[in-house]
């Protein structure tokens, strides 16, 4: 019969090593988390053969008295909880009081510290029954560990490769520096410096060590309601890529891996990503201690949230919005006025640039009315763009020798700061691409994924309050259908009346479209009949969910964008650009392509090598 008995101490730790210690990147964490929550303002990390060989961790903390030294090594002893209520509400990044000694059963530990006040220096080797013994140590306290895994060579077996593992432990010292940018960081390994951080505010901080490039691309993010605030980074979608490891999410200074926030993150930039890219963040998230536990992974790299939807609906909203805004004249903050660790409410949205009267011409033109309301431009505004068009003294419109292969070309109106942040057309490329001067440089826009862009998010709003206008069509347009398409229109007719078409079959192998959406009457109607059919025959519309809706709102936007090779006028390329700058997220198309871009005479001088 077994007998069942007490597992030595010893054993006890190397268990409780396995969850914690998984590799030194694990070991650097739990130390460098004591140094902070010592009070420390400057940490010396001291690496060898990837923190296999030697971690050396010195700080400049609050130190720890000879008497306590032994006791730190001992597991389950913390000077950071003493009650149930102060694990309710844990404020410390390390407070579980088994790393000490979950590190010290697998690798050979000292410890040297000097209390504030304290004579002298004490140091403490992990062995069996070692006694304190005098150390020259100026202030805070050293930490050494040695020959990881020395005792236990089978799970030293399962280490990778000393480059692997020091990769492992730098970005676990990047993670800790972004939350503490008050704090001096420094990383040794093999003799050789890496890096040195200075005491920085937070926006330069993580331009230290995510990269001047990841601030330039990213989209600064403020939001606070009742006991959540976010602050961070959220990059923009167009400089997406498809690494999967930029992404840093802070929750109370304590970075995690959390799903609840990872999905957030995905539904935001769903509308908006190209293929398979994945979006890039730095991201802080603070909430009341009590509404998360962290006690739910011996690493700490999991919590859970107490209302984890009202996290995820924070979330979501606060990066959406961002995405979300229209084009803006102003500049992006700069990094000292990003502090990501503010709690400031979300600003008001921001005044549309349609709205700005410093540009907006104040009078009127109604001849090409009817051309402007074909790319779905509000007629009163596709009035001033004409006026400003013909003010500024636009192409003549006598037909050139050759129109394909010769682009409109407008006198160009002066470009001051208060031209619209597109700024003005000046010509056509090729029929696919559009060419603006604003106050910075050049502006190039792909019509048709700008126009898509526009017209998506149209639809979207019209489907939401149930006002899609219909245009009947004089004429059906007829085309041949099989008799599933046929069946399919019949089932879903109310659905297909919904999103502001009228089908209905004209014989055994005929369907007819009647109507079409307005906003996209200038498409073809067969072709968008087919393509919404056969969504209909893939996916059925009566318990349409969001995701799939869109998918069918972006498909129909997608046949109704003006199409390349269709020469547009000066007033309509201006047209265009005023409803970019009024539309949500008009930087990517539906596909999450961008739109436009931008190069400044800056860029432009150095192309042409001006000044050099």
């Amino acid at each position: 019969m077994p007998v069942i008995a007490r597992l030595p101490d010893l054993l006890i730790s190397q268990i409780a090593a396995g969850e914690v210690v998984e590799r030194p990147a694990s070991v650097l964490k739990e130390l460098l988390e004591n140094s902070l929550d010592a009070g420390s303002k400057a940490i010396q990390v001291h690496l060898e053969e990837g923190g296999v060989k030697l971690i050396r961790i010195t700080d400049d903390g609050c130190g720890i008295a000879k008497e306590q030294l032994a006791l730190a090594l001992t597991r389950h002893a913390t000077s950071k909880i003493t009650s149930l209520d102060d694990l309710e509400r844990v404020g410390t990044l390390g407070f579980r009081g088994e790393a000490l000694a979950s590190v010290a059963s697998v690798a050979r530990l000292s410890l040297t510290s000097r209390e504030r006040g304290a004579s002298h220096a004490w140091k403490l080797r992990g062995e069996p029954a070692a006694e304190p013994e005098p150390a020259a140590l100026m202030a805070g306290t050293v930490v050494e560990m040695r020959d990881l895994y020395f005792n236990t060579p089978a799970r030293r077996k399962f280490l990778k490769s000393e480059s692997t593992e020091f990769a492992h432990c730098a970005d676990a010292v990047r993670r800790l520096a972004l939350t503490r940018p008050d704090v001096a960081i420094s990383l040794t390994h093999n003799g050789r410096s890496l890096f040195q951080l200075a005491p920085a505010d937070p926006g330069r901080r993580i331009a230290d060590i995510l990269g001047d490039e990841f601030i330039g691309a990213a989209r600064h993010i403020e939001a606070a309601s009742g006991p959540l605030t976010l602050a961070g980074f959220a990059i923009d979608p167009t400089r997406a890529t498809d690494a999967k490891d930029g992404q840093y999410v802070f929750v109370n200074g304590r970075f995690v891996r959390d799903k609840i926030i990872g999905h957030a993150l995905r539904e935001a930039y769903r509308d908006v990503l190209h293929g398979s890219r994945q979006p890039a963040v730095c991201l802080f998230l603070n909430i009341d201690p009590a509404l998360v536990d962290v006690n739910v992974h011996p690493a700490k790299t999991e919590v859970r949230f107490r209302d984890s939807r009202a996290v995820h609906q924070f979330v979501f909203h606060a990066i959406q919005r961002t995405l979300a805004a229209p084009v803006q004249a102003e500049a992006a903050p700069s990094l000292a006025q990003a502090s990501v660790h503010g709690s400031a409410p979300v600003a008001a949205a921001p005044t549309s640039p349609g709205s700005r009267q410093a540009w907006s011409p104040s009078y009127t033109a109604h001849s090409e009315a009817p051309r402007q309301a074909s790319l779905g431009v509000a007629e009163p505004a596709a009035a001033a763009y004409l006026a400003f068009a013909r003010a500024a003294q636009s192409v003549s419109q006598t037909p050139a020798p050759r129109p394909e292969a010769m682009p409109q070309f407008a006198p160009a109106a002066t470009a001051t700061p208060e031209a619209p942040p597109l700024g003005y057309a000046l010509a056509q490329l090729h029929g696919i691409y559009v060419l603006a001067q604003n106050a910075r440089g050049l502006i190039l826009i792909d019509m048709h994924a700008a126009h898509e862009r526009i017209l998506y998010e149209k639809l979207k709003t019209a489907f939401d309050n149930r006002q899609i206008a219909t245009q009947n069509l004089l004429i059906p347009a007829v085309f041949s259908a099989d008799p599933l398409d046929i069946a399919a229109v019949e089932e879903h007719n109310e659905a297909l009346r919904d999103l502001g078409f009228d089908i209905a079959p004209l014989g055994p192998n005929q369907l007819g479209v009647r109507s079409v959406p307005a906003l996209l009457q200038s498409g073809d109607p067969a072709a968008l009949a087919r393509s919404l059919i056969g969504e209909l025959r893939e996916h059925g519309i009566t318990q349409l969910a969001t995701a799939r809706r869109n998918e069918l709102l972006a498909t129909m936007a997608c046949h109704g964008a003006v199409r390349a090779r269709r020469q547009l006028t000066i007033p309509e390329m201006n047209a265009l650009l005023r409803q970019m700058e009024e539309t949500e997220r008009a930087g990517q198309c539906n596909h999450g392509r961008p739109t436009w871009t931008e190069l400044t005479l800056d860029q432009l001088d150095k192309l042409f090598l001006r000044g050099q």
